[in-house]
């Protein structure tokens, strides 16, 4: 057995790991010792203690401060994956000893939380009460990341393209295809025929730059004729669009359960529209384990999707 064997089998402590996670975060022995309540010598010492273990040098002390060595970066981010697994180890436990499934991190696109996952957790919360959801609302760049490093469990939404989704197991739910909506009384809404040209003059609510609609929104543009508006507004908020449209002469591009909203319907213009995206769906990490909380989630968001199916939801 080597030293480094040696050591991560035999001495390596979930202390040491903070450590190393705090020092390559704050770069500076004070402020570590700041944020962890103890003196900048016993940080100095349980560094020293742990290159001494290890038999490596991890940090390079610079007048800047400190640096990662190449040793230093590789068990940092291992630390990372180490500690993620462990916190969500004791919220799992703490769950099951209080008689849940387990608590499920849920990261979701905008369009999921209007109508596949609200109707997918309160399936969950009918068969299991005490199973509890964090539901964390972003983009491909900022959720795939995160399920990838294990700090959340499943991403719902439109599924990404499969060069963006490499690493990634997942499950085709709902096909459901953009459209161009306005409010009910805008100019354009009372056409039976529409040519793009039509729509220039007219303010548009545009997904942000790296979301998954952007790109092929510009590409389908250009291929019509016209360049993206200089009059918009940019947000992956349905609620905001949704209220935006109802009281401007503005143009979005969403998803056709937008439109298909009894309490605030919107008019979906007559121009014929390409399959820009994928079906919504559910993405998890193909190398680490579903939970038993992760397993549920997925069935219930299979049965919510065969019932908005059913019911001829969007």
């Amino acid at each position: 057995m080597t030293q480094i064997d040696w050591y991560l089998q035999i001495n390596l402590k979930a202390r040491h790991l903070r450590l190393i996670t705090a020092l390559y975060d704050h770069g500076n022995l004070k402020q570590v010792a700041e944020s962890s309540h103890v003196t900048v010598p016993a940080v100095s010492k349980a560094l020293a203690e742990l290159e001494k273990g290890l038999g490596l040098e991890l940090f390079t002390r610079t007048a800047q401060g400190l640096r990662p060595t190449a040793y230093g970066e590789c068990l940092v981010r291992h630390a990372r994956t180490l500690l993620t697994e462990l916190h969500q180890a004791r919220d799992e436990l703490n769950s099951l000893s209080s008689g849940a499934v387990g608590k499920i991190h849920i990261g979701a696109f905008p369009a999921a939380t209007s109508m596949l996952l609200p109707q997918a957790i309160a399936i969950l919360k009918q068969r299991s009460p005490h199973t509890n959801v964090l539901v964390t609302e972003g983009t491909a760049q900022t959720l795939l990341p995160e399920l990838w490093q294990g700090r959340v469990d499943l991403v719902v939404g439109r599924l990404p393209l499969r060069s963006a989704a490499d690493g990634f197991e997942e499950k085709e739910l709902l096909d459901d295809p953009v459209q161009l909506m306005t409010r009910h009384q805008h100019p354009l809404a009372r056409r039976r025929r529409l040519k793009w040209s039509d729509l220039q003059p007219y303010p548009w609510i545009l997904p942000p730059a790296g979301s998954i609609l952007r790109a092929p929104l510009e590409r389908t543009l250009e291929e019509h004729g016209m360049t993206l508006p200089n009059n918009y507004v940019e947000t992956l908020s349905t609620h905001l669009a949704r209220a935006y449209l109802h009281v401007t002469d503005a143009i979005a591009v969403m998803a056709g359960a937008v439109a298909a909203d009894a309490s605030e319907p919107l008019a979906v213009l007559p121009l014929s529209f390409p399959h820009l995206m994928r079906p919504r769906g559910v993405l998890w990490n193909r190398n680490r384990g579903l939970t038993p909380g992760a397993e549920l989630m997925i069935a219930c968001l299979e049965e919510a999707a065969a019932g908005m199916q059913h019911r001829g939801e969007p």
